[in-house]
């Protein structure tokens, strides 16, 4: 791997992918994905943030459980283990963007009073086996980017993606203005 977006296998945690615009498989087209954990040996886990599933808290857990957090938006946050849902938090500590995953309804329902903090919801999440997310940055499948404040917001939609994208660089600026359906074009 050469370019940009060559990194170490360290070098993942706490980074966002970006889909390339030719990554057109379901949930990953034009995604935006929280590398959360990254080992050598394990592989790695994130969270898909702009796609949202239509859903709020409540519709999850209908009988009024977690009340502080019934208006959350459900996010798909990937194809694997779609019978769980799960928090995760964003802050801003000086210049720093910092996160946590994997946050149980009762912590998230703290979180969620603090000050800075945006608390999202996801069902399901990303995996990559060993070698597999190396392997598919070699394919230039997907574009790193630091995390931004764009993570703040209390909503990310599917122009999440096209905003991290026009950041990074003058040709990531040019990729993120790609039609709908690049093939037809």
């Amino acid at each position: 791997m050469t370019g940009p977006d060559h990194q170490r296998a360290s070098g993942f945690k706490g980074k966002l992918l970006l889909a390339d615009p030719a990554l057109r498989e379901g949930i990953f087209e034009k995604s935006v994905i929280l590398v959360a954990e990254h080992s050598e040996e394990e592989g790695a886990f994130g969270l898909v943030l702009n796609h949202p599933t239509g859903n709020k808290v409540e519709d999850v857990f209908p009988s009024g459980e977690f009340p502080e957090l019934s208006q959350l938006t459900v996010y798909a946050g990937g194809p694997v283990g779609q019978d769980h849902l799960t928090f995760a938090a964003f802050w801003k500590d000086g210049s720093q963007i910092h996160y946590r995953t994997r946050v149980s309804a009762e912590d998230a329902i703290q979180l969620n009073q603090r000050a800075g903090t945006c608390v999202h919801a996801y069902i399901g999440y990303s995996g990559w086996s060993q070698d597999q997310l190396e392997q598919e940055m070699a394919h230039q499948s997907w574009h790193l980017s630091p995390l931004t404040p764009l993570l703040l917001r209390k909503n990310h939609s599917r122009q999440l993606w096209r905003r991290s994208m026009e950041h990074l660089s003058p040709y990531h600026r040019i990729l993120s203005l790609s039609p709908e359906n690049i093939l037809a074009n």
